[in-house]
């Protein structure tokens, strides 16, 4: 009988390319529920449900949502009801990102164009100085 794959800290940490402790963070947050083991329950056994749900939460951060939204997201992908709520609540939740990163992109451009024009009358106004000199 085949047994389920566990994972130790230290093995999630080196996969991901994270710290224990950022580790141990995402599970202060509710976001992963590891066993434990040994003395005093000092060992954390991760499970491939954990695993899974710390490369969902990596992916949520890479797409700029906050941890809270992340875990609403992938919580709800893990109760047994419809997909259509769920899928709903993540549209919802991209669009409202999207919104906020296009207002983002806005400002950027704004500010570009802002440095573009003084980087121009810098220039301006050097030519005029050198000119004379």
């Amino acid at each position: 009988m085949a047994t389920n794959p566990t994972y130790t800290i230290s093995d999630l940490a080196r996969e991901f390319d994270l710290t224990t402790r950022a580790i141990r963070f995402y599970e202060d947050m509710g976001l992963l529920q590891p066993q434990r083991e040994g003395p005093g329950g000092r060992n954390r056994v991760y499970t491939s449900r954990d695993r899974t749900r710390l490369k969902l939460t990596l992916r949520a951060k890479r797409l700029g949502l906050s941890l809270t939204e992340a875990k609403d997201i992938i919580d709800m992908y893990d109760s047994p009801r419809d997909t259509g709520p769920q899928l709903r609540k993540f549209l919802a939740v991209l669009a409202d990102h999207r919104r906020q990163l296009e207002e983002q992109m806005a400002d950027l451009v704004a500010n570009l164009d802002e440095v573009k024009t003084h980087e121009k009358e810098a220039r301006a106004l050097l030519g005029k100085i050198e000119k004379k000199a």
